[in-house]
């Protein structure tokens, strides 16, 4: 009679949004000696297999995403074959392993280590398709800055170490590329800076001409590794300051034109092929402000009637969507979504939310929400409910972000596209 053989697999649970260690579970498999097996009957019944539910690791797990197959461990890794293993080939094998469970790689041996950090790695990273959109939460516990990260595709969440930060009050600005910005006081003195989660480096910006605080916008260009930061005119006491934009290739902030005189209805800003989007209540419509000319336009787009508070959000391409709550009184208020046509300069509806999430989303009609988007995909968070949702702009599919609260009294949200190959040079 053959022997037992054991195998060795892991075992995550999911509860809530508080991570757990693995613990080995040690299953042992065994020829079937009921009494219909001794007759030659092999019981298959799927119902009688063991399954072990395991999920992709990563760096710290906050929810544990489980996938409903079995871990059988049948192939042995002979150590002398995979420690001859080509350096192009394991770069391109490891360029393919999904960002964030490269960080427990980086633990395997001192060579796996250094080739995350090495220009050949990053060259074949650079040509694999993207991870997938993720939505990167920050927030500060005790004055330490925390990190969590969605991801979309595996629908998983992962807790990102940020203590590779300096110690300041800042906050978050956005995300483009797979790096990140923040914009903060380190004493009296307004500071921006911009860093890669993933590889944890960071640099601290130059000073602008007109040193104060005011709305910033990242952008990335990966086509020349570069990266632009567009600091809008603002008022300061009685001083009107003027645009400024710093360029990673040129080190340097350069001085735009100031932005006419406007009334604006909100801070919020969408980039969107090149250009950027402001509303505006005086005179109504939006400030659109031409990166490659350099100069800011009036479009008198007028708001569709009875919006109560409305989102600019950046699609793909040319596609800019306006995201807000129609109506005066709770019971008859409805989320819809707009695209501007650049032709009429019109917001034309193209959704609205369903009346079950919308409920869900804001029970009370004075509840806040926060709304911001990227690659056609609109994220949805409630700051009391502690929930977010997802709309597909392309698949019309409305869906709920599972796992943790997005969103508490004090925290960011922004989507996030993970990369190795993002320089903050």
């Amino acid at each position: 009679m053959a022997s037992p053989r054991s195998v060795i697999t892991y075992e995550y649970r999911d509860e809530g949004c508080c991570p757990r260690q693995a613990s080995p579970i040690r299953i042992c498999e065994s020829r079937n000696t009921s009494p219909m097996g001794r007759v030659g009957l092999r019981n298959t019944s799927p119902s009688r297999q063991k399954v072990v539910k395991t999920k992709p690791r990563g760096l710290d797990e906050e929810t544990a995403s489980t996938f409903g197959k079995s871990i059988h461990c049948d192939v042995q890794m002979e150590d002398n074959i995979w420690a001859m293993l080509p350096e192009d080939l394991l770069n391109e094998i490891l360029a393919r392993v999904p960002p964030f469970m490269i960080f427990r790689l980086r633990s395997v041996c001192k060579r796996w280590n250094a080739i995350l950090q090495d220009n050949s790695f990053l060259k074949f990273h650079s040509q694999v398709p993207s991870h997938g959109p993720c939505l990167l939460t920050f927030w500060k516990n005790s004055q330490t800055p925390q990190c969590s990260v969605f991801s979309l595709p595996l629908k998983t969440w992962y807790r990102v170490p940020f203590t590779f930060l300096p110690q300041w009050a800042f906050w978050l600005v956005g995300s483009s590329g797979g790096l990140v910005c923040f914009s903060g006081l380190d004493g009296l003195a307004f500071k921006t800076l911009v860093c890669n989660p993933l590889t944890q480096t960071w640099r601290t910006l130059p000073s602008m001409h007109y040193n104060h605080q005011r709305q910033l916008i990242l952008v990335v260009d990966r086509s020349d590794r570069s990266f632009k930061v567009i600091a809008t005119s603002d008022i300061f006491g009685d001083k009107s300051l003027p645009t400024e934009v710093y360029d990673s290739k040129l080190d340097r902030w350069l001085v735009h034109q100031i932005m006419p005189a406007v009334n604006l209805c909100s801070s919020k800003m969408a980039y969107c092929d090149s250009r950027l989007y402001l509303e505006t209540l005086s005179p109504l419509g939006l400030m659109m402000y031409s990166l490659d000319k350099g100069y800011w336009e009036h479009i008198p787009a007028k708001f569709p009637r009875s919006l109560l508070d409305g989102y600019l959000v950046a699609g793909t391409q040319q596609r800019l969507f306006l995201v807000g709550r129609i109506g005066l009184y709770s019971t008859l208020q409805s989320m819809r979504i707009w695209e501007l046509d650049h032709t009429k300069n019109m917001w034309v509806e193209i959704s609205r939310m369903p009346p079950k999430y919308f409920r869900a989303l804001l029970r009370l009609s004075a509840e806040r929400f926060e709304c911001f988007g990227q690659d056609n995909l609109i994220c949805f968070t409630s700051w009391n409910q502690g929930k977010g949702l997802l709309y597909d702009v392309d698949k019309k599919v409305w869906s709920w972000i599972a796992g943790c609260a997005l969103q508490s009294y004090n925290s960011q949200v922004c989507f996030y596209e993970p990369r190795f190959d993002a320089s903050i040079y």
